[in-house]
């Protein structure tokens, strides 16, 4: 994407690395000249900000020059002093060489010339600041001349060697470059394609690097970033347009040759920031981005109006780079790509707007074939500056993944390079992880009365020491009577209270008494006896004498018959009426007497009578005896006050009916906790656990606990489990299933312990029956993370809707054929990935993991319904190197050139199952060719572009497949052709027939060059061949 541009015939030089504002310096171009012929040239620089959106650079600085530029560069010398912004160098012609401050040039005060020296003897067409010692400027020029200048000395520059050093005969100096990795080492190139390394230390030359062919004309020359002995050298030869790479180690022939240009390359430039991208520029009008890695092209703009003769990497912003070219434009681009559709909608508004008379224009109507070409993809690959140095990432189940670059320096790295990633597992909770082992380990062991009593020691807290003294209760037997002693409520202790208040009332009352109560009481004792006696002789045979017996010494009591209430009461008992009677005892107060005769009139009288009483009564133990004569324990738990909790759960206890017990238990814990203000609400905590309500306990704690830490979530599920266990212990295990909030909560905690690396743990809490979605969701990743842990267990049900990723029309147009002629190569399965995955940057085949994803039988299950039968697996086809293959395989994510684009939409076909009709018999032995033919080609192809080519074919030839079953082709009758090969096993005893013709309008225009292809490259000779060239 083009992001600046300028509108001057120069060179260029970039700011170094350290500068800012980033600058873009530009001096008049020696080798281009205006109308005017002048020779006086200009040095300017000017400012690059990105975060201005229009293409203009602003002019910061400008300074006449006497004479015109070859070259420039610009230095740090000096950029460590306050204000100082280095030092650019020219090179002109008659071999002068200027050194201009930038400081002075930018801000137009101090003159900015530093000093100027007429050493060379001819145009200085080569320069380079040494990048460890700013102070060091190398310079060339012609007749071999190499000087190497001292900034704080510029009186006598030293000379490498001599001239009669590996510099005979005398030629230009076409590049200087100081090496990257070693300061004294420095190389330049000659015309003649020879490379000359020099070592200042010795003063001479070391090596002597050139081509064997002596086609060579160095044009430009740079060294590897990283590797101090590796450099490039390039060749502005139409005949011999390559790029050359080269290692000093080995300099008998070049480890690389770069190929792609068709002219002369003008200019090379190497990225700092990436080792594997090297720009180059020819004068076929291309600027191309290769990677070294790969050997291919990763970027390329469009073809451009003029050859540009100079392209720099911008030090400071890596993905920029400048272009010069000899239209007299500098451009500046971006290799991360995009549409110029902004920039072509700019250029013609401002066409439109010359054009236009205050009326709009028609849209502008853009052809799809150029709005496609002006589209410029990115990279291919993610550049060095863009890839993280090292990351970490959380993954599920607690592990830690972590890469990062090996401490070896680059350059020493054997190739290809083992990454390593790193898989740890993370532990931030061990309490809670020692906590969940003693809980499972209670709950396998059915130790839980243990477990409770040891909770019940290190409660600190009173109420949750009553909490887990009531969930110890849960687990054992007898657990009304026992929920009561826990209240303080134990039968044992009434009774001893009970005798003993007795014993002491007794003792108070010993009083001499009246007469007439001795009389009585004798008369009582006497009354007792005797019936005593009578009961005890009726139960013998023996006795029955002593029956007809008449009591002695007893006193007759009389029956009174006055007008009073004793008369009435007694008439109304003569007559049998017991209502009446108990009526006229309840008005004068004898409740005694009228419970007494109540009881005899039945059920319905004595009822009457006890809330008769309850209703005049007005005592502090009437409402009780009245909830337990009346048995209305719901109006109770309603109704009594919250400071008798304990009194109301004891009645529940005491005398509820085991169905409607549960019920009451719940109605009182919600009481508490709505009306008394959050007070009792750790205390109707246990109006739960005496009703078994799991739910309601958890949604209690959730009230008591907003913001839950992983330690209260641990209590709350020791306390779940526990009281779970006794339900299940009381109602069996079926009975039992977890409502929502304890479902959330389980699933929360085993998400938790997954985050522990507790997996099994954390599975094991999960219901089996539960069919909500974030259970089910959870048990399958747990399953799956447990890997071979759970090889012999049952596969969840998968608990994700199926969708079939990346299902076009034209992945399914092309299923098929790719299937067929793919379907032969077996390619070894690799054994499953190790514990620490150690990717390699080498070229390998997809990995297969350990256990099948949810998503790939169902996707493979898609793709046999277009599969015809008895067709095996499709497999990867090898590959050659410098091919990445994808996620499926590398032809079904090649690139379909846009050219074909109309004859790929002919082709689609619908989502759904297509039930296409079968290949007529006589086309078999076609097919059969075809594909062998395929496969052939496709084994012995090694670069990108014929696989592609090779997958084009494969789609035709599936269209004409598709027109042989629908019979749409036109015949040529009697029209024969032999087989482009020697055909295979499965052909023979076939004739090959063609039952088309090759000039058929329908017969695709592909087809005909394949078919005319390999029917000419054939073995066999036939006098049946038409004589007619393809299409």
């Amino acid at each position: 994407m083009k992001l600046k541009e300028l509108e001057r015939q120069a060179v260029q030089v970039w700011s170094p690395a350290s500068q800012y504002p980033v600058y873009l310096a530009t001096g008049t171009s020696a080798q281009q000249l205006d109308a005017s012929f002048s020779t006086d040239g200009t040095l300017e620089i000017f400012e690059v900000d990105f975060r201005d959106p229009s293409l203009d650079l602003k002019r910061k600085g400008v300074l006449s020059a006497s004479s015109r530029f070859h070259k420039l560069i610009w230095g740090s010398f000096g950029s460590g002093l306050l204000e100082a912004s280095g030092v650019i160098a020219g090179g002109g012609d008659n071999g002068m060489l200027t050194l201009y401050s930038v400081t002075h040039i930018l801000s137009s005060g101090k003159e900015p010339v530093i000093a100027r020296r007429q050493k060379h003897s001819g145009a200085v067409r080569a320069l380079d600041f040494n990048p460890f010692q700013g102070n060091l400027l190398a310079s060339g020029a012609n007749d071999s001349e190499i000087f190497i200048w001292d900034l704080n000395n510029l009186s006598v520059p030293m000379t490498p060697g001599s001239k009669s050093q590996y510099r005979e005969p005398l030629e230009d100096i076409k590049a200087l470059s100081w090496n990257r990795q070693v300061q004294h080492i420095l190389s330049s190139a000659h015309p003649s394609g020879k490379a000359v390394v020099w070592d200042l230390r010795k003063n001479e030359p070391i090596i002597k690097v050139s081509d064997h062919s002596n086609r060579m004309h160095c044009s430009g020359l740079a060294w590897h970033p990283d590797v101090a002995t590796q450099l490039v050298l390039c060749s502005e030869d139409d005949h011999l347009p390559v790029i050359q790479l080269w290692d000093l180690r080995f300099a008998s022939s070049p480890l690389k040759v770069l190929e792609s240009h068709s002219r002369g390359i003008l200019s090379v430039s190497w990225s700092q920031a990436d080792a594997e991208l090297l720009l180059s520029s020819a004068k076929d009008n291309q600027i191309l981005c290769w990677n070294l890695g790969s050997s291919e092209v990763v970027y390329k703009l469009p073809t451009l109006s003029s050859w540009c003769f100079d392209v720099q990497w911008c030090p400071r912003d890596p993905l920029v780079f400048s272009a010069a070219s000899f239209d007299g434009w500098i451009n500046l681009y971006s290799v991360m790509g995009r549409s110029w559709e902004v920039q072509q909608m700019r250029q013609a508004d401002k066409i439109s707007s010359s054009f236009s008379k205050g009326q709009p224009l028609p849209p502008l109507q853009v052809p799809k074939q150029v709005a496609q070409a002006s589209l410029i993809p990115p990279l291919k690959k993610p550049p060095k500056w863009m890839r993280r140095p090292a990351g970490v990432s959380f993954a599920f189940g607690g592990k830690l993944v972590t890469f990062g670059l090996p401490s070896t320096p680059v350059h020493q790295v054997p190739q290809p390079c083992l990454r390593l990633v790193f898989i740890s597992q993370v532990t931030t909770e061990p309490e809670l992880l020692t906590q969940s082992a003693e809980l499972q380990e209670a709950l396998g062991s059915g130790n839980l009365l243990n477990y409770c009593q040891n909770k019940i020691r290190q409660s600190s807290l009173q109420s949750e020491k009553m909490l887990w003294q009531f969930l110890k209760v849960t687990l054992e037997k007898d657990s009304r009577m026992k929920f009561l002693k826990l209240l303080g409520y134990s039968k044992d202790e009434l009774q001893k209270k009970v005798a003993t208040w007795l014993r002491s009332d007794l003792r108070l009352g010993e009083n001499p008494q009246s007469k007439g109560d001795d009389l009585n009481s004798n008369r009582q004792q006497a009354f007792s006896i005797q019936t005593s006696k009578h009961t005890t002789w009726e139960a013998s045979a023996s006795s029955a004498f002593f029956d007809e017996l008449i009591p002695q010494n007893m006193t007759p009591w009389e029956i009174p018959i006055t007008e009073d209430t004793e008369g009435l009461l007694s008439r109304a008992l003569l007559l049998g009426e017991l209502g009446p009677a108990m009526e006229l005892c309840l008005k004068e107060e004898r409740f005694a007497d009228a419970i007494i005769l109540a009881q005899a009139g039945g059920s319905d009288l004595l009822k009457q009578a006890q809330e008769r009483y309850l209703a005049e009564k007005k005592t502090g133990i009437a409402p009780l005896l009245a909830c337990i004569i009346q048995k209305n324990w719901k109006d109770m738990v309603h109704t009594c006050s919250l400071k008798n909790w304990r009194e109301a759960l004891a009645l529940l206890l005491t005398y509820s009916e085991p169905e409607k017990f549960p019920e009451l238990c719940d109605r009182l814990g919600t009481r508490m906790e709505q009306e008394s203000g959050w007070a009792l609400t750790s205390e109707a905590r246990l109006c739960y656990v005496c009703s078994g309500s799991v739910e309601r306990l958890v949604e209690c704690w959730a009230k008591c606990q907003p913001a839950s830490s992983p330690m209260a979530l641990q209590d709350l599920m020791e306390k779940v489990m526990v009281l779970n266990r006794s339900l299940e212990l009381l109602r069996g295990p079926d009975g039992m299933s977890p409502g929502p909030a304890t479902t959330y909560r389980i699933t929360q905690y085993a998400n938790l312990l997954a985050a522990q690396g507790s997996l099994a743990t954390a599975m094991s809490y999960l219901p089996s029956d539960c069919a909500q979605l974030p259970v089910q969701q959870l048990r399958d990743r747990l399953f799956h993370a447990q890997g071979s842990g759970v090889s012999s267990q049952q596969s969840p049900p998968f608990p994700f809707p199926r969708v079939v990723v990346g299902a076009t029309p034209y992945s399914q147009e092309t299923s098929s054929s790719r299937l067929k002629f793919q379907s032969s190569h077996q390619v070894p399965i690799l054994p499953p990935r190790p514990r620490i995955f150690t990717p390699q940057s080498s070229l390998v085949m997809p990995l297969t993991p350990s256990h099948p994803s949810p998503y790939q039988g169902f996707r493979m299950q898609n793709t046999s319904d277009y599969r015809p039968s008895g067709v095996q697996e499709a497999q990867p086809l090898p590959l050659g190197p410098g091919v990445r293959p994808g996620p499926q395989d590398s032809l079904k994510n090649a690139p379909v050139p846009k050219g074909n684009l109309q004859r790929k939409k002919q082709c689609q076909q619908p989502l759904e199952k297509i039930n296409r009709k079968e290949l007529p018999p006589e086309h078999q032995s076609l097919k059969i060719s075809f594909e062998a033919l395929l496969q052939r080609c496709s084994l012995s192809a090694t670069d990108l572009k014929t696989k592609r080519k090779l997958d084009e074919a494969a789609q035709r030839l599936e269209c004409l497949y598709d027109k042989l079953c629908e019979g749409t082709v036109s015949t040529l009758s009697g029209a024969r052709l032999p087989p482009a090969f020697p055909p295979s096993p499965m052909a023979k005893g076939h004739a090959l027939s063609l039952p088309i013709s090759l000039t058929d309008p329908g017969f695709p225009t592909e087809y005909r060059h394949v078919a005319w292809t390999g029917l000419q490259n054939s073995r066999r000779k036939s006098s049946l061949l038409p004589s007619m060239p393809p299409a």
